[in-house]
This record gives C-alpha cells, structure tokens and sequence, in this order.
C-alpha cells in the first residue's frame, strides 16, 4: 500500500498495560467502526516512537549491502549487484508513520501539549531524511490531508532538507515550552519521557543534519558544532528504542541465519577493515561484533556480489551474531548515538580549522564506541595507538574520521550517507562482483506502486548512481 492508497492506522500501544487503540484518517474514504477514533496523544507518542526506531531499522537493513556491512550468500542479488529494487513496505511503513506523526502533532497543538508535539516534530524530520536519503524527491507539503489530494505532488529534495530543518527547530521550541498534558508512564519508549535528552536529540539529529550537506557552499561547520554543544555528552543519551515484539530485529535475522534461512552475512570489506587485513591489526572491536569461523579459528566475510564460498550449514564465513552488544535478542536499536556525534564534531571541527577539538572528539568518539561494547579505556587507549590511528593532530584527515566512522554507523540507517558525502573513499571498498551500474550506489528506484498510482508526480527514472542533491558539489 502506497500513500495514494485510503489509509486506517490503528494507534496500538505496544508497551505493558498500554493497550488504547484508535484510528485515523490518511485520505477519508470511509469509515472503521472497530477502531477507536480518539486516541490518546499518550498511546500515538507509544507508537510513534516505536515506529521511528522500527523504520530506522527497515532502513538500515535496506542499505546493508550497499554500505559492504552485509553482504548476499547466493551470487548475483540484486542489492549486491546494484539492481532497482522494489522496497514499496518500507516506502509504506515510514509513510504511515510520518501520517500518524501528523495526527500526534495535530492534536497535541490543540490540547496545547507542547512537549508531545516537540517531540512528533523531531520524529517528523528524522524519519523524512529517511525517505530523502533512499530516494530523493517526495511527498510532503500535499500530504498528509494539508490539500485534498490522492495524488500528492513531490516536493524536492532541497524543500525536503529545509522542512527538516524547520521541524526540528520548531519541535526543540515546543520541548522548551511548559506542556498541559502530563506524560503517562511507558508512553515514550526512546527516551522515557526524559524531555532533557530529547532536547540533546533534536540537537544530535540538527547536528546531523547540518553537516549532511558538507559538500555544499552554504555548509556551516560553526553551526554544526554549536548544535552539537546542545547534544549527547556520554553514551546514556543515545536515542534507543529496546521494546520489541519478540526480540531485537537484527537478532531476529541472526536467528534466521541460524534456521538456514540464509540472511545476515557480514561482508568481507566490513569484516577486512576489522580483521587485520587492510590496516596488518585486528581491531579488538570485532570480538564484540560478530563471531570467529571454523576456518582456523579467524574471521572471514563474504564478497559483495560472488556469494558464499562455504557450506551454508557450518560458521564458515562471518554473520551477525546474538552474542553482540549490538545485536543481542535484548540489544536496543539505536537511532543516533554518542560515539557518531563525536564523529560529527571531528569532522566540523576539521573543516573550521580547529584542529585540537577535532582530534579531541575523533578520540573521545572512538573510546564512547569500545565502551558501548564493554571494551575497557586501557583497550580503546591500545588501539588508538596504533600509528594508522594516532596519526597526530596535525595530521587527521576526513578520511581517518570516516575509517572510524565506519565501524561506529555499523547496521545505522547513516551509514550509507556519510559514504556517499565521502564518495566510498573507504580503504579498499571496492564495487561489487558483476556489479550492474559503472559507479557506486546512490539512489533507490521509486517503488511500482507509486507509478502506477500517482506516475503524473513520479519524476522520471534516472541512473542509481546519480547523485542526491546534498550529495552534489
């Protein structure tokens, strides 16, 4: 189901003993009679959160392989070999989202629960980046019932940057204001009503937003930083949502892999930059991301595009494992965290000639990430010193900032954008095997039903490796 499709969400709170459940209007055509049609703003912030960390997830999964963290165990998949897809529930599920965070704002502004309404408008711009980042162009001014229309004009993607922009300013404005309507206990389910850390969250997510367009005249370094100053000062504020039904998605596709439903293959470039191959040491933090083969006891990753070498049945090549901090049945799925926002603060402060505070959070981010997975300071401070990391503060580049980067946005929904700014300028990231397009990824195809349904605003098919328009000079 596309957005052009009648739509009916049912708002269903997914924690404990919140069990309201409602309706909404996407395009009115007619009426359900078995939902509920006030629902409280306490049980759409319920859903709306969940969803948001569930879309980063969709997303994540989405853009795995163009990213080389996973990789396909059969030769020739489409999102290895960089074939258009058709991920039309993903387009769907972030656009019912984004209605349902129309209804909690809409109605938060009329019971004058400022708060609530902050923090829809924060979910409202992270989760439009998303569409944005996958696919460019899209609907939003003429969606959402703002004109009566089944056939939404799409706004592009510069009008897309700057609605996300205002969004977030006007929702840390609403966080900062006093609310009439009391949080409920559970109601939020990222950050536990704690409107301080969504006030260091909508800054997180402005921080990075403001340095996605670095390759652009206008990008301000400066206001990056000051953004970040507002944000995330340890790993405790990350934005993560832990409450799921059954168990962590990605340990759900751990678990599939482990019924021989083959999925979550670690790539052979995530597993090399790791493994000792591209840089002569292994970096500690793999122990804590995947597990060893039985290859001689080491680790082994797939190549993007050939497939698996090995049996299919044994450990012979690297997955994504339960036993990681990250990806455990109990793992939360996180949204933005610490270690990127320092990551985000190295590159700014790079680019304002800053070079002492750039060094400073390039290190600090690395230490917040070996602490994340229960690595010590005395681990973080070895690895550091290796001289391809300690490289001194005269000499940090981007390119030492997007190595670290790299491993941190692991299986993150920004991953796939900062190699895109950074035009894949990894150490040995090569295209895939039979690789369908000349360059690298850039784009995802619309889906189908968005032709079929509204093709007169659709705009025309260009090459996957176009660039966006942040992603341009």
């Amino acid at each position: 189901m596309t957005i052009l499709k009648y739509k009916k969400i049912a708002y269903i709170a997914l924690l404990l003993s919140c069990t309201q459940v409602s309706c909404t209007d996407y395009f009115e055509v007619t009426d359900n009679p078995s939902l509920v049609t006030n629902p409280s703003i306490n049980g759409m912030l319920t859903t709306a959160t969940h969803k948001a960390a569930m879309n980063s997830y969709s997303v994540s999964y989405i853009i795995s392989n163009y990213c080389q963290y996973t990789a396909s165990s059969t030769p020739g998949s489409a999102t290895d070999n960089y074939e258009p897809t058709n991920p039309a529930s993903t387009w769907d599920a972030l656009y019912y989202s984004l209605s349902d965070l129309q209804d909690l704002i809409t109605a938060a502004e009329k019971e004058g629960a400022s708060q609530h309404k902050g923090i829809g408008q924060i979910l409202m711009a992270y989760q439009l980046g998303l569409v944005a980042d996958l696919w460019g162009s899209a609907p939003y001014s003429e969606a959402f019932g703002k004109v009566n229309t089944l056939q939404p004009k799409y706004d592009t993607e510069e009008e897309l940057y700057n609605a996300q922009a205002t969004l977030i300013n006007e929702g840390l404005n609403n966080l900062a204001l006093a609310s009439t309507l009391p949080f409920t206990a559970n109601s939020d389910l990222i950050h536990k009503n704690n409107i301080a850390n969504w006030i260091k969250t909508g800054n997180a997510l402005k921080a990075r937003l403001l340095n996605k367009i670095s390759k652009k005249s206008n990008y301000d370094p400066n206001a990056v930083l000051a953004a970040i100053d507002l944000s995330y000062t340890s790993n405790s504020d990350n934005a993560n949502m832990a409450i799921f039904n059954g168990i962590n998605p990605w340990s759900s596709v751990a678990r599939d892999n482990e019924n021989l439903l083959l999925d979550g293959w670690l790539s052979a470039n995530f597993i090399n930059h790791l493994n000792g191959t591209k840089f002569g040491t292994e970096d500690p933090r793999i122990a804590k991301i995947t597990e060893k083969t039985i290859k001689g006891d080491i680790y082994i990753g797939t190549i993007n595009g050939q497939g698996n070498i090995g049996s299919n049945t044994d450990k012979d090549e690297c997955y994504i494992s339960r036993k990681s901090p990250l990806t455990s049945d109990n793992s939360p799925v996180t949204i933005i965290s610490f270690a990127e926002i320092k990551m985000i603060e190295a590159e700014a402060a790079l680019k304002s000639n800053n070079k002492s505070r750039a060094y400073q959070a390039y290190k600090d981010g690395i230490l917040a990430h070996f602490n994340l997975l229960g690595l010590s300071a005395d681990e973080a401070d070895t690895y550091f010193n290796r001289s391809y990391v300690n490289v001194g503060q005269a000499n940090l580049t981007v390119n030492d900032i997007f190595r670290e980067k790299f491993i941190i946005t692991y299986l993150n929904a920004e991953a796939w954008n900062d190699l895109r700014r950074n035009d894949y300028k990894i150490k040995d990231f090569n295209m895939p095997l039979n690789a369908k397009l000349p360059n690298f990824i850039r784009r995802l195809a619309y889906p189908t039903s968005e032709r079929s349904e509204n093709g007169a605003n659709v705009p025309a098919e260009v090459a996957l490796d176009t660039q966006l328009w942040w992603d341009k000079q």
